[in-house]
């Protein structure tokens, strides 16, 4: 397999991960509960499958939120936590000229700039946390530590409940 950008970033800094790889359909439809169709093909818990979302605010920043993929982002925790007034979802076609990903398998790890990144706090609560590798079809799985680290994140609540 070729390693992807966020793999390379990684191994660069020394820090351990795996990879697992899932059959994804070409058309890579997203809607409701793709996280847990990926977590059942890979045999893993859905709740340690973490998404990435990229946003832009009201004064055009892009900011990258990372967060259970089984649950929706509660805007009002992640505006709160970025400092800003608005929040809009990337769109998909922008997504590869913004981050160097596509959708369905961006990487909060290894983007085109350096984006602020907030991580949803349920993260502490994992040993092993499994995300996007920067290609559809590839997860890579690393200690939630080291995400925070290699992303320069901020923690915080960000779930809907």
């Amino acid at each position: 397999m070729k390693k992807t950008n966020a793999m390379r970033i990684l191994d660069n800094a020394h820090i351990e991960y795996s990879t697992l790889s899932y059959d994804d359909n070409t058309d890579h439809i997203l809607e409701k509960g793709a996280a847990g169709r990926t977590a059942e093909k890979l045999g893993i818990s859905p709740e340690a499958v973490f998404k990435t979302i990229v946003m832009r605010s009201d004064s055009k920043e892009i900011i990258v939120f990372c967060q259970k993929a089984t649950s929706e982002i509660n805007l009002k925790k992640a505006r709160l936590a970025a400092g800003v007034k608005e929040l809009t979802v990337v769109k998909p076609e922008e997504l590869l000229s913004l981050t160097g990903y596509v959708r369905g398998g961006c990487s909060p790890i290894g983007m085109k700039r350096t984006y602020r990144t907030f991580i949803d706090a349920s993260i502490s609560s994992l040993d092993k946390v499994y995300l996007s590798a920067g290609l559809r079809g590839e997860q890579l799985c690393l200690n939630p530590k080291d995400l925070i680290t290699i992303t320069n994140a901020t923690v915080c609540d960000l779930v809907l409940e």
